[in-house]
Parts: structure tokens; C-alpha cells; sequence
């Protein structure tokens, strides 16, 4: 298993991985599932300074096949964190792994890179806001270093529930190791 930097050849796969948590789960709080040209447009918005990765199966036919033939196992992106100028070197990150490939260390893989491109980027400090109840992506993160900071209490509605939202910090080591 390895990642590379997402390529637009990647929107099918990306959109089989995504969509289904978006119809059937409350760990996005999108309601719409992407269309293609939505999912190129994300893409697009994450080949520069937010960037997106994802994790290629070097192995077996397990994850969902890009058009350039490799099988894609999950991905993980950051984006901005605030609009407001003062923000622009705290990003949010966000990790989506294919279904049957959880468990396997994919997550680990993606937000462990992420985290290596995010400081090489320029980027001070890692915001994850997380579902509650998404215990998975809590031991996560947990598990790459990130903190709890805050819990925001029935912040989404979604499937006829109130969700609260669960606020994890990782802050950056500068350049050359120390803070």
C-alpha cells in the first residue's frame, strides 16, 4: 500500500467511497451524494495548496478502481479551517477509507501522510471534527497524536437525530523538529 497526490482520473473512485457514507451514515454531514462534476470540482480545489491524497493497494483487487487501472483504498484531504486570514495555517483534515478495507491500517497510512504534507505545506496546526459517534475516526486520531479541544453539542441533524460534533487538534512540528 502506498499514496500518491489525487488526480481527476480518481473522481469515480473517490465518489464510490464517499457517497455511500453520505446516504447511509452520519459521519459526513453532507445530504447530497456528489454528482461526477462535483467530485472533479472537489478534486480540483484539492491539487494545490489544500491538498488530497490517497491509498493505492499494491496487493489485491480490494478498494475501487481508478481510471488509471490502480485501486483505490480510501483518501484523506485538508481544506481550509476558517475564511477569515488569521486561520490560513490551521487546516481541517478529513479521512475516508473504503468499506472493506477498514481495519487494515489505511487510516493510519492517510492521516500519517497527511500529516507529514500538511507540515511540509506551511501548515501550523490539524482540526478534526468528528461525529460523536463515529468511534473509528475518534481512535484514529487519537492514535496519530491528535487531542480533544472541544465538543460542540447537536450541532447537525441528520436521519431524524441530533449529532454532536467532537473537536481534535494536532498542532505541527515547525521546521527542523521543535515547536
Amino acid at each position: 500500500m502506498h499514496t500518491r497526490l489525487v488526480a481527476v482520473a480518481d473522481a469515480h473512485a473517490l465518489m464510490a467511497i464517499y457517497n455511500p457514507e453520505v446516504i447511509e451514515t452520519t459521519v459526513t454531514f453532507d445530504l447530497v451524494p456528489r454528482t461526477y462534476d462535483d467530485q472533479v470540482e472537489w478534486i480540483e480545489e484539492h491539487r494545490t495548496t489544500h491538498p488530497c491524497i490517497v491509498a493505492i493497494n499494491d496487493d489485491d483487487d480490494l478498494g475501487e478502481e481508478s481510471e488509471t487501472g490502480e485501486r483505490i483504498l480510501g483518501f484523506a484531504s485538508v481544506s481550509p479551517f476558517r475564511g477569515r486570514p488569521a486561520y490560513a495555517t490551521t487546516v481541517e483534515n478529513s479521512v475516508y477509507v473504503h468499506r472493506g478495507a477498514r481495519g487494515r491500517g489505511v487510516g493510519v497510512l492517510l492521516l500519517s501522510q497527511l500529516q507529514v504534507l500538511a507540515a511540509e505545506s506551511g501548515f501550523h496546526s490539524l482540526i478534526a471534527r468528528i461525529v460523536g459517534e463515529n468511534r473509528g475516526s475518534i481512535l484514529l486520531h487519537e492514535r496519530c497524536g491528535f487531542s480533544l479541544v472541544g465538543t460542540e453539542i447537536e450541532v447537525g441533524r441528520k436521519h431524524g437525530k441530533w449529532l454532536d460534533v467532537v473537536e481534535y487538534q494536532y498542532v505541527l512540528p515547525e521546521a527542523g523538529g521543535a515547536r
